[in-house]
């Protein structure tokens, strides 16, 4: 091995944390819950305080309402929807990133079942109107 592979090798961390170090943080701080130690993300950013108030309810919403003249119409619609929620979760998963791993996980979860609305509004239209919406890039 090169000395200076070596080198480098010596002064990196080790990847797992011991056992004992493991059993100290975890007795510590008990009333954070899950949180634990070495949790990077924002607590209070990630549990924010729910909005239920129906007042203003339409201007916190991604999505808009457009009633559809016709099937095909509100088939468009709701794929302009799921694209909106497919964007946001999206910008979400990124947001957390690797700084809160539950919440992303659960956040990609969201997203794929969203895509597959997509894609199933998709398909939709393309049944009903008989031509692909896809356009070449």
């Amino acid at each position: 091995m090169a000395q200076g592979t070596q080198d480098a090798k010596s002064t990196e961390k080790p990847f797992l944390t011991d056992v004992k170090t493991l059993r100290e943080r975890a007795r510590k701080h008990l009333e954070d819950g899950a949180i634990g130690t070495n949790y990077i993300g924002d607590v209070k950013k990630t549990i924010g305080k729910p909005n239920f108030n129906p007042e203003g309810l339409l201007s916190r919403s991604a999505s808009q309402y457009a009633e559809g003249a016709n099937l095909v119409d509100m088939i468009r619609e709701n794929l302009i929807a799921e694209r909106i929620a497919v964007d946001h979760y999206r910008e979400l998963v990124r947001y957390f990133g690797n700084d809160d791993p539950g919440t992303k996980s659960m956040l990609q979860g969201i997203l794929r079942v969203e895509e597959e609305h997509a894609d199933d509004m998709h398909d939709l239209l393309i049944a009903h109107e008989g031509r692909p919406m896809l356009h070449d890039k």
